[in-house]
């Protein structure tokens, strides 16, 4: 399997590297292609940072991946899924794996995640696809735990191979030395934490991470987080709802 490693926190992420590794490990021709810049919240956007139409792409390499082709890309994620599916940095990928985020990604707001969009995007061009998240909360106690998130992603590796292509699995793993094999879980409408929006007062106003209390759904990918279990659920693309009469 040709497998693309991708985030939306940017090259320089030790979660992009940890990934990469753990894909090298499972015996996947790896490549990397991730924003020269942080890209948190850009959802399945095709921005660039361009020069007449021109994205800048710089070769880097990866701690602990001297043989791995490694790019920096002046763009969103989602941009990038694209030009890896239509042959930007060699043959289009089978697989493409986003991660492991700096936090989770659960509930309906993977809908403005960077890392879930780069997944949805890749399946909309034929790939199969799991974005990859480390619960880190607000106020870490200690340095991430990639390797942990690195771990149970792997025990999906073949089970996301042998899915249909287009297939997308949003993957949540709490921050810990250890985690126990991932449940299923459905989305939650919103996450423990979630995005408020702060009126300044002078015209202007702010977004901010705000925890909520709360009771979250039982079998919910929020509820099951925050107890410690990792979380699994299958993502579908945008598709038409066949449900409304018009």
């Amino acid at each position: 399997m040709r497998a693309l490693i991708t985030n939306d926190d940017g090259i320089g992420s030790p979660g992009l590297a940890a990934l990469a590794r753990g894909a090298v490990a499972h015996g996947w021709t790896v490549v990397v292609a991730a924003p020269a810049e942080e890209a948190s919240g850009t959802s399945a956007g095709l921005s660039a940072v361009g020069d007449d139409g021109r994205v800048v792409v710089q070769r880097r390499e990866l701690p602990g991946l001297p043989d791995v082709p490694a790019y920096a890309v002046a763009a969103h994620p989602g941009l990038i899924a694209l030009a890896a599916a239509q042959g930007s940095f060699g043959e289009a990928p089978d697989v493409v794996l986003s991660g492991v985020n700096h936090g989770a990604n659960v509930g309906r707001a993977v809908l403005h995640s960077g890392t879930v969009g780069a997944a949805l995007t890749a399946s909309l061009n034929g790939a199969r696809a799991m974005a990859v998240s480390l619960d880190v909360g607000l106020e870490p106690e200690s340095p991430p735990h990639w390797e942990t998130a690195v771990a149970v992603a792997a025990t999906l590796f073949d089970r996301l191979a042998a899915l249909p292509a287009g297939a997308v699995l949003n993957l949540n793993v709490p921050d810990r030395a250890e985690a126990g094999v991932p449940r299923r879980a459905g989305l939650a409408e919103f996450g423990a934490v979630r995005s408020r929006v702060r009126d300044e007062g002078d015209g202007a106003f702010s977004l901010a991470a705000v925890v909520v209390e709360g009771e979250l759904p039982a079998d919910s990918d929020a509820r099951l987080l925050a107890e410690g279990h990792p979380t699994v659920t299958a993502l579908r693309s945008v598709t038409e709802d066949t449900g409304i009469d018009l």
